[in-house]
């Protein structure tokens, strides 16, 4: 552990925190050896800057010192959710979670089927899958489930 979680801040990212996100995001996705790198982290920080920030609804946790986790979603569907793996199983992720989807009585994501820890997580929060993937429709050709939560 490298912290209290109880110390952490959820609050709306803003401009200045996109390459903090996108270094946060980049380490997350390095943590996983069946992930495909598909871009350079100057792309990702185009995507978090002009894509994500501006067009979604994002949330960080931080420390005093920096961003441990980002959520963003858009209407019913969280598109993204990570972690600084260092700062996994503390209940960040179930908060940024919780807050990201309060009052949204169905809320959609898509997950990597290879990603077992993200789906063991989603199902304890009451995702179900309802829908496999074969990869075609993701940019990482990777097989995914659709998880929808209805409240």
């Amino acid at each position: 552990m490298i912290g209290p979680a109880s110390n952490i801040l959820l609050r709306p990212a803003i401009a200045s925190d996109a390459a903090a996100i996108a270094k946060l995001m980049r380490a997350s996705v390095n943590a996983f050896d069946w992930m495909p790198v598909l871009h350079t982290p100057e792309e990702d920080l185009f995507f978090i800057r002009d894509i994500l920030l501006p067009e979604q609804q994002v949330a960080v946790a931080e420390t005093a010192e920096c961003i441990v986790g980002f959520i963003a979603a858009k209407g019913e569907w969280v598109e993204q959710l990570y972690l600084d793996p260092a700062w996994t199983g503390q209940g960040i992720g179930s908060r940024l979670l919780a807050q990201a989807t309060a009052g949204i009585p169905v809320v959609k994501l898509h997950c990597f089927q290879a990603n077992t820890g993200a789906r063991r997580f989603y199902e304890r929060h009451g995702f179900r899958a309802e829908a496999l993937g074969d990869g075609s429709a993701n940019e990482e050709s990777l097989p995914d489930i659709l998880y929808v939560l209805r409240r």
